[in-house]
């Protein structure tokens, strides 16, 4: 993920979940995804609910 307004350095210390949302909202960049870090910040994440939709089905295999 490439994002130019933000210092990482300064983001290691924060939320998990915020990088996540970065990550699923802006594009991962060649990036793979840790399916246990998602499960467990299932809830804090603000996606798209279609996106969101999507990707449920494609975690846990239901619809909604």
């Amino acid at each position: 993920m490439y994002n130019w307004s933000i210092d990482k350095r300064a983001l290691k210390k924060q939320s998990t979940a915020w990088r996540l949302n970065q990550l699923l909202n802006f594009g991962l960049n060649g990036e793979k995804l840790n399916l246990n870090l998602i499960k467990k910040h299932w809830k804090f994440l603000s996606l798209d609910p279609a996106r969101k939709k999507f990707l449920r089905l494609l975690i846990w295999g239901k619809p909604s």
